[in-house]
């Protein structure tokens, strides 16, 4: 995932912006692995090889 799209994202079920990003890897084009966090709902959005997965959790 590219830095800058940290400009844009929000989160999909609250529409907060930004959300808090923690990095577990990154390489000199982009973030490999970490999480992208909303706050105000308190779910983590995970990014694996590069990829957040922006879905919202299913609800029980």
């Amino acid at each position: 995932m590219k830095r800058r799209l940290l400009t844009i994202l929000a989160c999909p079920v609250c529409k907060h912006h930004p959300l808090e990003l923690t990095v577990v890897k990154e390489d000199e084009k982009e973030i490999v692995e970490g999480k992208l966090r909303c706050h105000i709902c308190q779910i983590d959005y995970p990014i694996e090889d590069g990829i957040p997965n922006m879905l919202p959790p299913e609800r029980k």
